[in-house]
């Protein structure tokens, strides 16, 4: 296991110090240019285009919001952001503003192609960056590469890892401690079960799940961070002198980039907010709107929620405790991100900082599995060229659950690096691809903005942009 880590870890190092660096902030400042800073200029579309009802079948636009927002708001916001406080030190904080303010940008494109590309299905429409890699370059093997790549990444690698963070917020409970050796595997198990059921639902349970607990927790987490840093306003000057000072600490960070605040920011920004990975245009291409462009403001406002809000909330709570990040780590040099969160909540709430944070942990895990989920199915149909039987989707289901079970017991900085590394292969991908196809959705943006200066509701045609595709919707 030990010589799996240091193989996978290298892998990790060589795709974030170099490539995704390369490929995500160029992508995200390219479509930032192109679209005229879209995630910011819009902001009172992003909000106004959630409101939108469904019209037949399909979910709603706020429906697409919430699955794809309960795979960005989970274990990411909390163990990945202490994670990178830890290792990277408070600097990784403003990267990871960096790489959201930047990717939102790409996370527009991406999910406004994805509504351009979604294909007709029984309960409504689907798609996502396999079926629009396979329109690009005319190459069915490719999308299918990308897909089970997002199938690994989500329904194993970030599924486990999920399961892991959730029953390691436990540790610190004294039943947990009493019980270590079996303990992940009976919470393994529970939430196994409970993940199991909505499963079987199938995708609107899905999205019904996750429209009402994604919500909540969102606002009781941001509520309750608000509350910590007006306690420990007085250190608040103090933490964000050190958040910039470290962010352009430039001879330490060129002193070792692999462990930087950097890079830290750029992986656990990208864990987090998920812009570029192409995950996000999977729930995107099930929303029922009368344009793609709204969707794709949907899900900038998304990324905002997750990273701007969520992620800065937990960064705040942490740094603001008065505790050194740096002293949580194991012998194996391993972060003990949950210990870390519990223990700053603990200094500012007393007793009730470690009760809450592991109740936001099991809501936050829980709606992330179900999100993940929610993409591998739509994978199976991409594979299978439809929908696959329900004798078939009710095995998959098992194996997954199973796979969240499994989780709960491996190694930490194993499964980290393999959820980064499926990644950031994931982006590999798809950002390339976003950029060739990218055109098509910048010339629906102008589409949508002349009809909003006309004073129509937007509409959209394919011919509009001369597209020079065949798509099953906007004809």
């Amino acid at each position: 296991m030990d010589f799996l880590n240091k193989i996978v870890g290298y892998i990790n190092d060589a795709l974030y110090s170099y490539i995704l660096i390369i490929i995500l902030v160029l992508g995200g400042l390219y479509f930032t240019l192109r679209t005229k800073l879209v995630q910011f200029r819009k902001l009172g579309e992003q909000v106004r285009s959630v409101s939108e009802k469904s019209e037949g079948k399909g979910v709603s636009s706020f429906q697409a919001l919430m699955v794809s927002t309960a795979s960005r708001v989970g274990t990411g916001n909390i163990i990945g952001v202490s994670t990178a406080l830890i290792l990277g030190g408070f600097g990784s904080v403003f990267w990871m503003w960096v790489i959201a303010l930047i990717g939102a940008a790409s996370a527009f494109i991406e999910s406004t192609l994805a509504q351009i590309f979604k294909k007709r299905g029984a309960e409504g429409s689907f798609g996502g960056p396999a079926y629009y890699i396979e329109a690009a370059f005319k190459k069915r093997w490719l999308g299918v590469v990308f897909a089970v790549l997002l199938m690994l990444t989500y329904g194993v690698g970030f599924n486990m890892l999920a399961s892991f963070n959730l029953q390691d917020t436990f540790s610190g409970f004294e039943f947990y401690k009493e019980n270590e050796n079996i303990a992940p595997w009976m919470i393994g198990g529970i939430i196994a079960v409970l993940v199991a059921y909505c499963l079987i639902g199938g995708g609107k349970r899905i999205a019904s799940v996750t429209g009402v607990l994604v919500p909540i927790m969102g606002v009781a987490y941001i509520i309750v961070a608000v509350v910590i840093v007006a306690i420990n306003y007085k250190a608040m000057p103090s933490v964000f002198k050190t958040v910039f000072s470290e962010a352009f600490d430039f001879e330490a960070i060129f002193g070792g980039f692999a462990g930087s605040c950097v890079m830290y920011g750029i992986k656990r920004g990208l864990f987090s907010n998920e812009a570029g990975v192409g995950s996000a245009p999977n729930a995107s291409a099930a929303a029922n709107v009368k344009h793609p462009v709204k969707q794709g403001l949907v899900q900038v406002l998304s990324v905002f929620i997750d990273t701007i809000l969520i992620c800065s909330a937990t960064a705040f709570m942490c740094m603001s405790s008065g505790l050194d990040a740096s002293s949580f780590v194991n012998a194996n040099g391993d972060a003990l991100a949950a210990t870390y969160v519990q223990e700053s909540l603990k200094a500012t709430l007393g007793d009730f900082g470690p009760i809450f944070i592991t109740v936001a942990m099991v809501l936050f895990a829980f709606t992330t599995l179900l999100g993940n989920l929610f993409y591998v199915d739509k994978c199976w149909t991409y594979l299978f060229k439809r929908e696959p039987s329900k004798r078939f989707m009710l095995i998959y289901r098992i194996v997954a659950s199973l796979l969240i079970f499994v989780g709960a017991g491996l190694s930490a900085g194993l499964l980290w690096n393999v959820a980064d590394v499926l990644m950031g292969l994931m982006a590999v991908i798809n950002v390339p691809v976003i950029i060739i196809l990218g055109k098509y959705a910048i010339r629906a943006l102008k589409d949508y903005e002349r009809q909003r200066k006309e004073g129509k509701k937007p509409t959209f045609k394919a011919k509009d942009i001369d597209l020079p595709f065949e798509t099953d919707y906007w004809n």
